[in-house]
C-alpha cells in the first residue's frame, strides 16, 4: 500500500508531463543570436544655437547653400519679426477672445444659479407653509377626534 506523500511530486524535480520534448538535438550548442540591427543613416548635426557678440550678423548665404535637404536646419521655418509680431498679436486676440466667452458662460452660470436659489427659496417657504398647515389640520382631528371619543363615551352611560 502506498503512502500519501508517495503520490505528491517533488518540489525540486518538475513533473516530465509540464515540460515539452526538445526539438534540437544536442542541448549543449549555443543559442542562435538575432541578425544585427541596420545602421541608422548620418545626419549632420543641427550645430549649437549661441552666437558670439563680437559676431551679430550671422552668415546666412553661406550656412543655407551648404545646407542638404534632408539636414534638420534646412526644414525648420524661417520667420522674421514682423511674422512673429503677427504671429503674437494673433494669438494674444485668440486669447482675449476666448477669455470673453469664457467670461460670458461664467456670467450666464452665476445668473442661473441665482435663479434656482430664489426658486429654492420660494419652495422652501411653500414647504414650510405646507408643514404647518399639515400640522395643524393633525392638531385639529386629533382635538376633534378625541372630543367626539368623549362625547360617545358620555352618552353611552
Amino acid at each position: 500500500m502506498a503512502s500519501a506523500t508517495d503520490a505528491l511530486p517533488s518540489i525540486n524535480v518538475p513533473p516530465a508531463a509540464n515540460h515539452p520534448p526538445s526539438t534540437s538535438s544536442s542541448e549543449d550548442e549555443a543559442p542562435q543570436h538575432p541578425t544585427p540591427r541596420p545602421t541608422l543613416p548620418s545626419r549632420k548635426s543641427s550645430g549649437t544655437l549661441i552666437m558670439p557678440r563680437d559676431q551679430p550678423q550671422p552668415q546666412a548665404s553661406t550656412a543655407e547653400a551648404s545646407l542638404d535637404s534632408r539636414d534638420v536646419r534646412a526644414m525648420s521655418p524661417r520667420r522674421s519679426s514682423g511674422e512673429v509680431d503677427q504671429l503674437g498679436e494673433t494669438a494674444r486676440r485668440d486669447l482675449m477672445d476666448r477669455a470673453a466667452v469664457l467670461q460670458l458662460s461664467l456670467q450666464a452660470l452665476v445668473e442661473r444659479v441665482e435663479e434656482v436659489r430664489s426658486e429654492h427659496e420660494r419652495l422652501e417657504g411653500g414647504n414650510r407653509f405646507l408643514q404647518s398647515y399639515i400640522g395643524e389640520l393633525m392638531q385639529t382631528s386629533k382635538i376633534t377626534s378625541s372630543g367626539a371619543k368623549k362625547g360617545r363615551g358620555r352618552s353611552g352611560k
